[in-house]
C-alpha cells in the first residue's frame, strides 16, 4: 500500500490567505514528529514525479560482453 492511499484530501475545505499574511505552517511542521515529517516529504515527492513504489520496478539491465579468445 503506498503512502498516498493512506492519507486521503478533504477538497471541501481549505481557505484563501494573502502571502502578505504570516503563516503558521512552520509551527504546524514543528509540532509534528520526525517520522511524520518524512513520512509527508515522501508523499510530496511521489506526487511531484508520479511515482507509485507498488508498480515501479528497476530497470532491468543486460550486457552482454565477449570473450576474448587467447
Amino acid at each position: 500500500m503506498t503512502v498516498s492511499n493512506l492519507l486521503q484530501i478533504d477538497k471541501k475545505s481549505f481557505s484563501v490567505v494573502s502571502l502578505k499574511d504570516e503563516s503558521d505552517e512552520k509551527a504546524y511542521w514543528l509540532a509534528k514528529t520526525p517520522q511524520e515529517r518524512l513520512e509527508a516529504l515522501e508523499l510530496m515527492r511521489q506526487i511531484v514525479y508520479n511515482y507509485d513504489p507498488a508498480t515501479t520496478r528497476l530497470q532491468r539491465v543486460f550486457t552482454i560482453t565477449q570473450r576474448s579468445s587467447d
